[in-house]
């Protein structure tokens, strides 16, 4: 048995997330969260997407990039149970795995060109920008959704999204973007109603300020209490 395999991403993920912080924790909790799959090298051809259209959602076989250098722990503390609790790293979706290696399904909004670049666009993506893509498959719906399964500690969907508001500067910065950025304020609350803070911050604990970076911006958003506020949304200059 060999005891090493060597792989070649087949295309590369430019997304909104700039960072890991903020990302969605499953695949499909913000709809909004839109992205491309570009393709590359030998895998940067038409006849390799032939049919690919007739699916409505697609498994995407993945590197956790950014944290692949930080190895990886036997056990971990899941976010769904609050951080306070450990189990085995091969019972959960943590990152820091023997091999840096994620599964996502994504929907797939279709299917472009720019020029000599094949690509695939897509939505409801819980992936960091840059993340390499190592295989795509089809999602087959009789096959891969099964009503019966068991999903230990985390057999059901998350609760109720924390409701977010928007500052009077912050809707005006929205307006300013519209046209380059149409779905950023639903972006926006859609990533923050899922609570990215650490588990053990909840809403309605001691009031907070957080920031993340998505496509241009920095953006920054306190626990107001029963409600996250965004404050200000600053596109950075490059």
């Amino acid at each position: 048995m060999a005891e090493e395999y060597r792989f070649k991403p087949v295309g590369i993920i430019q997304s909104p997330y700039k960072e890991k912080f903020a990302v969605p924790r499953q695949p499909g909790l913000v709809t909004a969260a839109e992205a491309s799959l570009i393709l590359s090298g030998d895998c940067n051809r038409e006849e390799i997407l032939r049919g690919i259209e007739d699916f409505s959602h697609l498994w995407l076989t993945f590197v956790f990039h950014k944290v692949a250098d930080q190895g990886w722990k036997p056990t971990v503390r899941p976010p769904r149970l609050g951080g306070n609790q450990r189990l085995g790293v091969f019972a959960t979706r943590s990152p820091f795995r023997p091999n840096p290696i994620g599964l996502s399904v994504v929907k797939l909004e279709g299917v472009t060109k720019k020029g000599n670049q094949w690509q695939l666009e897509l939505s409801g993506i819980d992936l960091v920008d840059g993340t390499p893509i190592l295989d795509i498959k089809p999602y087959i719906p009789y096959a891969d959704a099964l009503p019966e399964a068991q999903g230990g500690f985390a057999d059901s969907a998350p609760g109720t999204p924390i409701p977010v508001t928007f500052s009077n500067k912050a809707q005006a910065q929205i307006a300013e973007n519209s046209q380059t950025y149409p779905s950023l304020q639903q972006l926006i609350s859609q990533i923050i109603s899922q609570q990215p803070q650490p588990a053990y911050q909840k809403a309605g604990a001691e009031p907070r300020r957080y920031g993340m970076a998505l496509y241009d911006f920095n953006i920054e958003w306190i626990n107001s209490g029963n409600d996250f506020h965004v404050i200000n949304i600053e596109k950075v200059l490059k």
